[in-house]
């Protein structure tokens, strides 16, 4: 499942520097409400590709009751905060006959063992994941946000047994991919300068992280698609997990499909401006 709010702006990652090093209460107050809108009205709010949101997929009781089980948890004190004459937020006019009497604030704890609030918002994840794969009769889950590749090491500071597995895909390949998506910029351009940052930054971080061990795992979508069956097998198999038909397929027909979307030109112009990204992610 895809969730976002473990590393996305506004989530867990966030708030876990805010409690923490970056402590101070205006910030961790501010990392909670941002926290309170995305568990409570943005993760709900979201439909993934089948068509469900989080909440469905875990569960609608359990998240619920795990999202207002965490907020005790962090909040040392709660109170309300008078409005002034003007109202809040409307100092220009007079406050009208519905504006609050007041507004809800709150005290952030500050942690100053890391490791405990780590283990407070571990014990979130456990009870939403671990709880619906056990649901399902599984031992293991997958979240599989976009930008997790570029959060690792928050990502095992929470959950430190976890394997990441890193599925790549040609440079050129994700580029003209991400000219079709809506959120993406629409031209070459503009989509050059959203993504040659990204695989900057990751190839820095890679080139200075140990990461033996089994604990990462690096794999590309074209050999996914060319034998499915026989990679996945093999890639379950690093993952200690046993093989099954999975419902979704890597399959070759749609990584190929986008291989004449530039003329020679243009993809030699995405070449060039790609530079040593090709290279540097396993790619000619």
């Amino acid at each position: 499942m895809e969730t976002r709010f473990l590393v996305d702006p506004g989530g867990l990652r966030d708030l876990a520097d805010a409690l923490t090093n970056r402590y101070d209460p205006t910030v961790g107050e501010d990392a909670l409400h941002r926290l309170s809108d995305f568990l409570t009205v943005r993760v709900p709010g979201r439909r993934d590709d089948r068509g469900k949101t989080v909440p469905e997929l875990v569960g609608e009781r359990r998240y619920r009751d795990a999202v207002q089980g965490l907020w005790p948890q962090l909040i040392a004190y709660s109170f309300d905060e008078p409005a002034p004459p003007e109202g809040f937020g409307n100092a220009d006019r007079p406050a009208g006959p519905f504006a609050p009497p007041s507004r809800r604030r709150v005290v952030p704890r500050y942690f100053g063992d890391r490791g405990e609030l780590l283990g407070i918002l571990r014990g979130l994840i456990d009870t939403l994941f671990g709880g619906a794969a056990a649901d399902a009769g599984k031992s293991t889950w997958c979240e599989k946000t976009p930008f997790n590749l570029l959060c690792m090491d928050f990502l095992w500071e929470l959950v430190p047994e976890a394997t990441i597995v890193h599925i790549k895909r040609h440079p050129v390949s994700v580029l003209a991919s991400h000219l079709a998506q809506p959120w993406a910029p629409p031209t070459v351009d503009g989509a050059l300068a959203y993504l040659v940052p990204i695989y900057h930054r990751w190839l820095t971080w890679k080139n200075t992280a140990d990461l033996t061990g089994g604990r990462y795992i690096e794999v590309k979508a074209e050999d996914l698609a060319a034998d499915w069956p026989g990679q996945r097998r093999a890639l379950f198999e690093r993952l200690g997990v046993d093989d099954f038909a999975t419902r979704s397929a890597f399959e070759a027909h749609k990584l190929t499909n986008r291989n004449d979307q530039f003329g020679e030109e243009t993809r030699a112009f995405v070449e060039e401006a790609l530079g040593e990204v090709i290279p540097a992610m396993g790619y000619e």
